[in-house]
């Protein structure tokens, strides 16, 4: 996947979607309702994202792929580090992009859930 590729699957979410550098220019951060979901290192090579992760699934996934790390600058219990190498299959990372976004949103609260997620 490519940086625009992300870009553009993170704008079609659900929510107040924005987007934006509060951490430099190399790092492209991307928010629902002002919460952080993703953090894509826009320069480094192979691109690289920090995405949500439930503690047991970012375990699993850093057993199951060499490129998921534990979350570069960020809490290493609930944040995972994805290379974008090519060895994780594009529909996978889309599925790690959407397990983080819909963590973030069910932080926000019920009422925002339920608006963005469906559901009870």
């Amino acid at each position: 996947m490519t940086a625009e590729d992300v870009r553009k699957y993170c704008l079609k979410k659900k929510g107040k979607i924005t987007e934006g550098f509060p951490f430099g220019e190399d790092a492209l951060v991307f928010k629902v309702n002002g919460k952080m979901f993703l953090l894509l290192m826009v320069d480094e090579r192979p691109l690289s994202m920090n995405l949500k992760c439930d503690p047991e699934l970012a375990v699993d996934l850093r057993e199951r792929y060499e490129s998921v790390r534990p979350g570069y600058h960020m809490n290493k219990t609930h944040w995972n580090t994805v290379s974008l190498d090519g060895s994780i299959p594009p529909a996978e990372v889309r599925k790690m992009i959407d397990h983080s976004y819909e963590l973030v949103v069910r932080g926000i609260g019920k009422a925002a859930a339920k608006k963005l997620l469906g559901g009870d």
